[in-house]
């Protein structure tokens, strides 16, 4: 970008004199390069979005969410709910007044799985449970019902914040051992599989298939060199964002409020061999038993939010499900990380390449967190909002989520190359 054209340059002319239409990213999805093994998840080279894509909508809020969780929800299910709050469906109820054992919401938890399960291909070998407590809670309930008592061995792949967490939390409830860590190189990569040094007599392997925080995610997932071959993954941040093969995990879990739903609903996808077989010091509500012999019924669940969980997987399979939404993603997050690498180090991701996250982009400005500070601020006056990293690692972190509109991609990709002209 040359220094002439930033001293020519008004406040966010740039943004004025950006085109409207969706342009051509300065590579396909494979700019992102995508390990050879994960080709069975991504690997056909990426075609913007038709202008009818759902993800192509303006900004009709006037403001584009790029918060990491709760996170921006897709337009057309908030009206839908919005349609539907006073009176569901003709009962005289809002869905948040009804029992949740009347057959009103009997039929909506019933939909909102079925859909899952079409979604992702679940098997019927896995169970799926609506719960509560957010993922932190899953963090003791894994081992609790996957080990037989404290003594039993459990390995961790600590890549983050998340599965750091994860492992702390399972050290109360099992031998939990670090199978490899990404703490000196400050969770910026991740290991080649053959390095994750995995204790054949653990009970299960931990992921954390996407850092929400340090923008890491896996692209294909290790094999677990258990006995019972028992792969785990906390999938927060990605959950429904690609095709997942559920046969290759034991338990699956994910906080609903980044990618489907708000917050107060945490699903788990649980292999069914592995239910009723708790240690005996387990909670009632950590028992994936008791969930799962009540249809996630035991008591009462939070409905509204299994609600809009419901209509987002209907507004997903409409969008052609999730080799669809992948494809998508992919456009979005290469034409952000383009822009970052085409900045000639003005903007910094810290992230290999090859293991960055399509849903959680984080970078720093090499001129110092004054200018992040200048950054945030002016985006947000812009319309783009709750663009500050964590608190704990600092920096820029743009969410961009399933719902995020590729309109609100390429709003930032403008501002970040008109802020750059305008502070060289």
């Amino acid at each position: 970008m040359a220094a002439a054209a930033a001293a020519t340059s008004t406040a966010h002319s740039l943004l004025l004199q950006r085109p409207a239409a969706p342009r051509a990213p300065a590579a396909t999805a494979s700019s992102l390069r995508l390990p050879a093994r994960a080709a069975k998840i991504s690997c056909t080279a990426v075609a913007a979005p038709s202008a009818s894509s759902p993800l192509t909508g303006a900004g009709d809020r006037g403001v584009y969410n790029f918060a990491a969780g709760p996170a921006t929800l897709p337009l057309n299910v908030l009206k839908r709910a919005q349609a539907e709050l006073v009176d569901y469906h003709g009962s005289g109820m809002s869905i948040m007044e009804m029992s949740h054992r009347g057959k009103e919401f009997d039929a909506a938890i019933k939909k909102a799985e079925a859909d899952l399960r079409a979604l992702l291909a679940v098997p019927d070998t896995h169970a799926v449970l609506f719960l509560q407590g957010g993922a932190t809670t899953q963090f003791a309930a894994v081992p609790l019902n996957l080990c037989a008592g404290p003594s039993d061995p459990t390995d961790f792949v600590v890549s983050g914040s998340w599965s750091d967490k994860a492992f702390k939390e399972a050290k109360k409830f099992s031998a939990a051992s670090v199978a490899w860590s990404g703490k000196d190189g400050k969770y910026t990569a991740l290991p080649p599989f053959d390095d994750i040094k995995q204790n054949p007599e653990a009970r299960f392997l931990h992921i954390c298939s996407n850092e929400t925080i340090h923008g890491v995610e896996f692209k294909d997932y290790p094999e677990p060199r258990n006995k019972s071959g028992i792969l785990v993954a906390d999938m927060s941040s990605n959950f429904c964002s690609k095709p997942v093969d559920v046969s290759r995990f034991g338990v699956i879990y994910a906080g609903a409020q980044k990618n489907v739903g708000p917050s107060g609903v945490t699903i788990a996808i649980v292999r069914k061999d592995l239910i009723g077989n708790a240690q005996p010091i387990t909670p009632v509500m950590l028992d994936f038993k008791t969930h799962a012999d009540n249809a996630s019924l035991y008591n009462t669940p939070p409905c509204f939010a299994i609600y809009i969980c419901g209509l987002v997987f209907e507004d997903l399979l409409a969008q052609g499900g999730l080799a669809e939404v992948e494809k998508k993603n992919a456009y979005k997050a290469g034409i952000l990380y383009d822009t970052i690498d085409a900045s000639g180090g003005y903007y910094i991701c810290p992230v290999e390449k090859s293991v960055r996250s399509l849903m959680n982009v984080p970078f720093t400005l090499a001129k110092g967190p004054d200018f992040e500070k200048q950054f945030i601020a002016e985006a947000a006056k812009e319309g783009m909002v709750q663009l500050k990293g964590h608190r704990s690692v600092g920096g820029v972190r743009a969410s961009i989520y399933n719902a995020m509109p590729l309109a609100g991609v390429e709003k930032l990709v403008a501002f970040m190359e008109d802020f750059q002209a305008r502070n060289p």
